[in-house]
């Protein structure tokens, strides 16, 4: 079987080559405000993949994505390895324990009141003083850091997942007091960590595409590697405005689910 016969599968090359277009989208937006899966897990869902099915091959190709954009903020000597390895650690092993644990959280609490943090989030992006390129005070130490914030976003990832970078980048500026570039660099790194953890137990289950996530992830690594260039060269001019739209449109995406509050009020209301 030839390459492209391999990558197909049971899918058309036309198929394929759109998806492979809609990662790239979804890649470049992840490595400067994340949100990629906005794109991505719909698309997958129209491809034909069951929602479980979408949401870890989403997870492959996110893996791709996130590689790329965390070695291009490396080799632009914008991640501290040494001191932020143990913080990746964590926010992976986390990612794992809320991958296992998945079906005893509490989704749909989770699914209500996720909108509207991620709306106070983007509040707090659009006013606060501190969301620049120059580093303020630190709240808290590298190590309260990671046996907190690392851990509990990274489980909230494996568990459930959406505006986890917007979660890793409010924390590096509210607790470490990093500027918004050093903390977008950083964030990518945590990202990848706790993407690795959750995407380990989609595969120890077989519920990854590979085919198609190999395809995506291509699109998604080159998509990253755009972005994280824009995201170095623009700095907060850029990572800010492009939060707040992110943080914003996850928290519709969610109201409008049908068992939301909000949809169900709306609904009543019409």
């Amino acid at each position: 079987m030839d390459m492209i016969g391999f990558l197909a599968g049971d899918h058309s090359l036309a198929i394929l080559c759109i998806l492979a277009g809609v990662a790239f989208i979804a890649g470049a937006f992840d490595a400067i405000a994340g949100g990629g899966g906005l794109v991505t897990v719909p698309a997958l869902v129209i491809a034909g993949l069951d929602p479980v099915s979408a949401i870890a091959t989403s997870k492959l190709q996110a893996t791709l994505g996130a590689v790329s954009a965390t070695t291009s903020f490396g080799r632009a000597g914008l991640i501290e390895w040494r001191r932020i390895w143990p913080a990746a650690l964590l926010a992976c092993v986390g990612s794992v324990l809320g991958a296992l644990a998945v079906s005893s959280v509490p989704q749909q609490v989770v699914k209500t009141g996720l909108p509207f943090l991620l709306i106070a989030m983007a509040l707090y992006f659009a006013l606060s003083p501190k969301m620049t390129d120059e580093d303020a005070g630190q709240r808290i130490s590298m190590a309260a850091f990671c046996a907190t914030a690392a851990v509990v976003i990274g489980f909230y990832d494996g568990a459930f997942g959406p505006g986890t970078g917007s979660f890793f980048m409010i924390a590096f500026v509210l607790l470490l007091g990093w500027g918004v570039v050093r903390a977008t660099a950083h964030t990518k790194l945590l990202n990848l960590a706790s993407i690795l953890g959750s995407l380990s137990i989609y595969l120890f289950h077989g519920l990854v595409h590979w085919r198609i996530g190999v395809v995506m992830g291509l699109g998604a690594f080159i998509g990253a590697l755009v972005g994280s260039r824009l995201a170095i060269r623009a700095g907060a001019r850029l990572i800010r405005p492009l939060l707040m739209v992110v943080c914003c449109a996850i928290a519709f995406k969610l109201m409008l689910a049908p068992a939301h509050p909000v949809h169900q009020w709306l609904a009543g209301r019409m």
